[in-house]
């Protein structure tokens, strides 16, 4: 077999990147965003592109925050490895795939062998989530009306209160901070994340019972891909009400009232609360994704 050649793209030869079959749909996936070359790279054998990887930030980021599209040509599941292995960025890759991809065997196959060549460049499945997307042709959910919200303008009180939330949490990122640097990192990377969207720190809200009791928050963001459902967290001694399900339906409510017609979420797939508390509000889960990061 010929020598693999691997390199980056520029705005010349940028085109090169859509030589390959796209099985599992991540060009119209990812339609809404855009990538730069620079963080494109293809491996090419006998000048022909055999795998290809798409790196993506925001525009203000200097460095890609994460891997979303990563393909390679049937045989040559060692190329896309290599490729990866290659690239001079460590981040997360966000496998997309369509809902129930596991059942049909194409499908399941190709994302199968994008799991397997990742973990052979050096990367982990950490979890597996619903992505969705409710429109206004979903309906707006009524208000339980059971809380109270208001503004939270002091970064260290949604730092406290993120700490609450993470210290008994199902969620798998925020865990894996936790491992790596406690409580104080998983709640300080959440708030990083709240700071980089592009949309007003105006809009974020923490949650109390009529009484004043403190309840959780909750974070309307718009992301680069659209408005989106940024965070909801509930208080450890205030779970067991479904109160997730009321701070869901208030950061929808907000979104609409900023002018959004869509608005995305996601989920842990194991978190089966959330996962109900979305389907009630009625956004439909329109894609699933597998995280994947760099082994420890």
């Amino acid at each position: 077999m010929t020598e693999l050649v691997i390199r980056a793209l520029s705005t010349s030869d940028a085109q090169l990147f859509h030589s390959l079959p796209d099985p599992l749909g991540i060009g119209r996936s990812l339609s809404d965003i855009t990538h730069r070359p620079e963080w494109q790279r293809i491996a090419l054998r006998d000048g022909r592109v055999v795998a290809r990887a798409a790196w993506w930030g925001g525009p203000g980021d200097t460095a890609p925050v994460n891997l979303n599209w990563f393909d390679f040509a049937d045989g040559e599941e060692e190329a896309g490895s290599e490729l990866l292995r290659s690239a001079p960025w460590s981040v997360g890759y966000d496998l997309l795939l369509p809902p129930g991809w596991r059942e049909d065997p194409a499908l399941r196959a190709a994302g199968e062998s994008r799991i397997r060549a990742a973990e052979a460049a050096g990367m982990r499945v950490l979890v597996e989530r619903y992505r969705y997307r409710w429109t206004s042709g979903n309906g707006l959910p009524e208000r339980p009306g059971r809380l109270v919200f208001r503004p939270e303008p002091d970064d260290e009180v949604i730092l406290g209160v993120l700490r609450r939330v993470h210290s008994v949490t199902l969620d798998a990122h925020a865990l894996r901070a936790i491992e790596q640097g406690g409580l104080d990192r998983a709640a300080r990377e959440e708030l990083e994340f709240f700071h980089w969207a592009p949309s007003p720190r105006e809009w974020w809200r923490l949650a109390y019972t009529p009484d004043g009791e403190p309840v959780g928050l909750q974070i309307p963001l718009h992301v680069p891909a659209g408005p989106a459902v940024g965070y909801i967290g509930v208080l450890p001694e205030a779970r067991g009400h479904g109160y997730a399900y009321d701070l869901l339906v208030e950061c929808l409510h907000d979104l609409v009232g900023y002018g959004a017609e869509s608005v995305l979420g996601a989920t842990d797939q194991p978190n089966v609360p959330m996962a109900k508390h979305f389907a009630r509000a009625g956004f439909p889960v329109v894609q699933e994704r597998i995280d994947l990061v760099p082994a420890d």
